[in-house]
């Protein structure tokens, strides 16, 4: 990784840009890169489309530089597989499912909702990593534009906050936050962002929370 510092010439105001140089997908041998697990990409891709190719090469995340910010409200390693491998790990993310989540916080602002990130519980999973639990091969998670997530500000404890205030942290509480992406959906400022949407229920596991993703056309479902 590389941080360029810009500086404006007249009022002097600087900018970080953190600059991660991709390894490229070449590298990977026998679904291996650098003793990180990554498993086989389909051969095609899904319906021929573009959020559906093989990745052309992969961001190395190590523990000096996984803290780095991606976006306003996101570090990098917020979206690597939760796989037990050690470091580096690798991952993709594409820029449009930054830009999106970073759209869902502002609305949420206007909503009188503030807060300051969404929980990223799944980003990017190796395509090793997603066979294992048992997910299907073009899931958008292994392309890098999915994000299962959650609101987690007060209490800040892990788990959805309680957004219909109705006393219980539980699936109605996804609903809220699901209604206020699919508004959004409806708008045209975020045709770029088309995707999947769904809600999941609480397991033994984990607590309520929302999928997204950008995969180029409207997808939805319920667990």
């Amino acid at each position: 990784m590389t941080v360029i510092r810009l500086t404006h010439p007249i009022s002097k105001e600087t900018a970080e840009l953190n600059v991660f140089v991709m390894v490229p997908a070449s590298k990977v041998k026998k679904g291996v890169l650098n003793g990180y697990q990554i498993g086989s990409y389909p051969r095609l891709p899904f319906k021929n489309m573009e959020t559906y190719e093989t990745p052309k090469g992969f961001i190395e995340v190590t523990e000096a530089n996984q803290d780095a910010k991606v976006s306003p409200h996101f570090t990098i390693g917020e979206f690597l597989s939760h796989q037990k491998d050690g470091f580096p790990k690798y991952l993709v993310l594409r820029e449009r499912l930054l830009l999106k989540l970073e759209h869902i916080i502002e609305t949420l602002y206007s909503k009188h909702f503030p807060v300051d990130s969404l929980h990223i519980m799944s980003g990017y999973r190796t395509p090793w990593y997603n066979k294992s639990l048992g997910q299907g091969p073009y899931s958008q998670h292994i392309y890098g534009g999915a994000a299962d997530i959650y609101i987690d500000v007060k209490p800040k404890d892990g788990y959805m906050d309680d957004l219909n205030k109705d006393g219980k942290r539980d699936y109605q509480d996804a609903k809220v936050l699901i209604d206020i992406i699919e508004e959004m959906e409806g708008q045209s400022l975020y045709n770029k962002f088309i995707g999947g949407l769904a809600r999941y229920r609480t397991t033994p596991h984990h607590g309520p929370f929302v999928h997204i993703d950008e995969r180029g056309y409207k997808a939805r479902w319920n667990d």
